[in-house]
């Protein structure tokens, strides 16, 4: 046991013996601290402990142990960290270029369990064998928590994602090199023009920083609903509303969820429907958002943009309601108007991973067993090389052309002096 933990646990004994609760007292924890370190360098005086090299920051260490978020502290109020991962005793974190760094105070896995069971106070979640998995909006929505304890996790196993504050807009994807100014101006329209969009792409690529740039655009008239398990969309909406499942409670109250928000969503006006993320049974209500008119926007886990198409198709499939395959691709190929696929680019320069946009395609109305698309924006020379036009204009999104000026046509959105930036023949799938 390290002089840090043994002074802690000291700390952890006074505070339990005089009934002191460190977020209402921090003044009392200030004195106690201050008095166990003096006796500590009195003692090792005398005694054979070594001395303190820097008093202050282990006053500090042990205040925050008990009044904040012990060795999380810091790096939970630094701009630049994106995921914090802790796996019992070890504490990692990523800032936003996708950079990997440890922490550098050694921790315990008894302490870092305390940081988490702090964070989920205020959510009213529990933690414990009963309960062994939790996922909740933590620092008062600032980020997202999912925490395992055993028995389904060897030691306690933990992940917090900040969200960032900064709501990201297309033009702010345009200028990060993610999206050209061409395929940003195609996504607004189509936001603006009752499209429905699927945005995919694997974990951490950018998809939810998209799926935030797609709300931004809709019209501020358009009634929108948003639907998420653990709320991390904050754009602000004039006409609409957000809303979170809730899992089953210790006293017994049911859960509810996703596809319960989408159902109860689905009986109310909406005209755009949002889903954080689709992963299972929700799916099959977007075929019925579909029959009621309503556009969508949602995200899925997938490698490429005809995978979503597959991901989403599966996961209807899973809701059980005994309708055929065939069915249900024929309402996702005449409902869903675009693919919006996400990647990571390892830009080899030691600045880590970029998110960018790595095609953009067009959903074709089909009755056979597949799934027809076309690129309509690729990355024809490889990662990190420009997103460039195909040269297609889908029939389907031909409608958004009366969205335009007079005299302004689709093709001259998509590309500014008329011409695909891609040779012609590249066009297809």
């Amino acid at each position: 046991m390290t002089t840090y933990d043994r002074l802690r646990r000291q700390l952890l004994d006074r505070l339990d013996a005089d009934r002191i609760d460190p977020a209402e007292q921090p003044d009392r924890v200030r004195t106690i601290v201050a008095r166990l370190v003096a006796e500590y360098q009195r003692d090792a005086e005398i005694g054979t402990e070594a001395r303190l090299r820097d008093v202050g920051q282990m006053a500090t260490r042990l205040v925050e142990s008990v009044t904040a978020y012990g060795p999380l502290t810091h790096i939970l109020a630094a701009p630049d960290v994106e995921e914090i991962f802790v796996e019992g005793p070890r504490v990692t974190w990523m800032d936003r270029t996708g950079r990997l760094h440890g922490l550098d105070v050694p921790t315990t896995e008894e302490e870092n369990r305390a940081v988490v069971d702090r964070l989920l106070a205020p959510t009213s979640r529990s933690l414990d064998t009963r309960n062994p998995m939790v996922q909740a909006r933590v620092l008062d929505g600032a980020a997202r928590l999912s925490v395992a304890v055993p028995p389904v996790a060897e030691g306690l196993s933990a992940t917090i994602r900040r969200h960032t504050r900064r709501r990201h807009s297309l033009a702010d994807l345009v200028g990060s090199g993610s999206l050209s100014q061409p395929a940003a101006d195609l996504l607004t329209l189509c936001m603006q023009g009752w499209s429905s969009v699927l945005v995919s792409g694997q974990p951490g690529a950018g998809k939810t920083s998209l799926l935030t740039a797609l709300l931004g655009a809709v019209p501020s008239e358009r009634c929108v609903r948003v639907c998420e398990e653990i709320r991390e969309l904050t754009v602000p909406l004039t006409h609409g509303s957000y809303y979170e499942t809730r899992p089953p409670s210790a006293s017994g109250e049911s859960a509810i969820t996703l596809r319960d928000l989408l159902k109860f969503c689905l009986g109310m006006r909406c005209e755009l429907l949002v889903v954080g993320e689709v992963r299972g049974a929700e799916a099959f209500e977007l075929t019925r958002a579909v029959n009621a008119g309503c556009g969508f926007a949602c995200t899925v886990h997938a490698n490429s943009g005809r995978d979503a198409l597959e991901a989403i198709t599966n996961a209807a499939i899973m809701a059980g309601e005994n309708v055929p395959e065939s069915l249900v691709r024929k309402v996702f190929s005449s409902a869903i108007d675009l693919v919006v696929h996400t990647d990571l680019h390892d830009r080899g320069d030691g600045a880590g991973p970029r998110r960018e946009v790595r095609e953009i395609v067009a959903v074709m109305p089909s009755v056979a067993d597949t799934f027809a698309t076309e690129p309509i924006f690729t990355r024809p020379a490889g990662p990190g090389t420009p997103l460039r036009w195909t040269g297609l204009v889908p029939p389907s999104l031909e409608r958004l052309e009366r969205l335009l000026p007079p005299g302004r046509t689709l093709r001259d959105v998509l590309s500014p002096d008329g011409r695909p930036a891609v040779a012609a023949s590249t066009a297809g799938s």
